[in-house]
């Protein structure tokens, strides 16, 4: 009896499909606006949190984001992505790191060090705009190696 317990146990376990994706993670959720983000890095997620939906839509808002380098950063590229029912609608890309000039406090980072950020950040943007689609945030290092990847998933109903 013991031995056809173990021989089912082991047959399930084997069959167990095991997720190779990220969690989705809520980053808020008020009335009519939900954000969620999941790791698009097939071998790291990160922390990333806000107050209040609402305050996004204000000049300025606080975030909190975590995560710890796979890389190090001498320089650091963005490329966000606004995607529409599967279609690139709009694309955007920045260096944020470089020798001699660093938009971030964290530029200079090495391997292994934890990245915490806790503060202010601006989008200069007045509004959300209203409907569903999702924003594709890539941050790349110097040799094109994946800091930090994610699909942020954006549902707003609010009217202005």
């Amino acid at each position: 009896m013991k031995t056809s317990n173990v021989l089912v146990l082991i047959l399930v376990l084997l069959h167990i499909n095991v997720s190779t994706e990220w969690p989705t993670h809520t980053v808020c959720k008020e009335d009519n606006l939900e954000i969620h983000y999941k790791s698009c890095d097939p071998q790291q997620d990160f922390a990333f949190s806000i107050d209040r939906c609402s305050d996004i839509t204000t000049h300025t808002f606080n975030i909190r984001a975590a995560m710890v380098l796979r890389h190090s950063i001498k320089e650091l590229h963005a490329k966000v992505d606004l995607i529409i029912n599967g279609k690139t609608i709009l694309t955007y890309s920045e260096t944020l790191c470089e020798p001699g000039y660093s938009k971030l406090i964290f530029c200079g980072k090495k391997k292994g060090e934890h990245l915490y950020y806790e503060g202010p950040v601006t989008l200069g943007i007045k509004e959300i705009p209203q409907g569903d689609y999702t924003i594709s945030a890539k941050l790349t290092n110097e040799d094109h190696s994946t800091i930090a990847c994610a699909d942020f998933t954006v549902k707003n109903y609010l009217d202005y």
